[in-house]
């Protein structure tokens, strides 16, 4: 009796650690990132601040890998074994949410397409007119961003949708 109570509390402990990891941010492709291959980013160009960025790979419902409470799509076979290698150092940033929206206190979806890598890191942001803001001051909105975050990290995922998104992932 005594291991089966502590077996259930370590359970229990479990979840509640994992509660207070936060959620990625998952639309209703049931994917995080909307079904896109984080590691793509990772090989496009970037485009000079002020210009759109390329479009990453939408990855493929038959090839995923669970991370962070969440599942992801990969284009690849071998991009999803880099991924499964780290996948810390290609998840977005704030659990997939607004890098512009953390930094003013809450948080909102990122848009996948709306991107940008910063010393190696993947930040998304929800709106063309965001990406805006965020690009004005990259290093003072990445300070706030990180300060809120202490505070915002454990609340639940966002339910909000991207506002004129359409996804080109597949459906799970």
């Amino acid at each position: 009796m005594i291991r089966m109570t502590s077996l259930a509390f370590a359970f229990v402990a479990g979840l509640a650690g994992t509660a207070l990891a936060g959620e990625q941010y998952v639309d209703d492709t049931g994917f995080a990132v909307s079904g896109y291959d984080v590691v793509s980013y990772f090989d496009l160009p970037q485009s000079e601040v002020g210009q759109p960025q390329q479009s990453p790979l939408p990855g493929s419902a038959a090839i995923t890998a669970a991370y962070d409470g969440a599942t992801f799509a990969f284009a690849t076979a071998a991009n999803r074994d880099t991924f499964l290698a780290d996948p810390a150092a290609f998840a977005p940033q704030y659990d997939g949410h607004c890098a512009y929206g953390v930094a003013q206190g809450g948080k909102v979806p990122g848009n996948p397409t709306l991107w940008r890598i910063v010393d190696g890191k993947l930040y998304l942001n929800i709106t063309t007119e965001v990406v805006g803001l965020w690009e004005e001051d990259i290093p003072g909105n990445l300070k706030k961003a990180e300060q809120n975050w202490q505070d915002l990290e454990s609340a639940a995922a966002s339910t909000d949708r991207i506002p004129n998104f359409t996804s080109k992932a597949p459906a799970k």
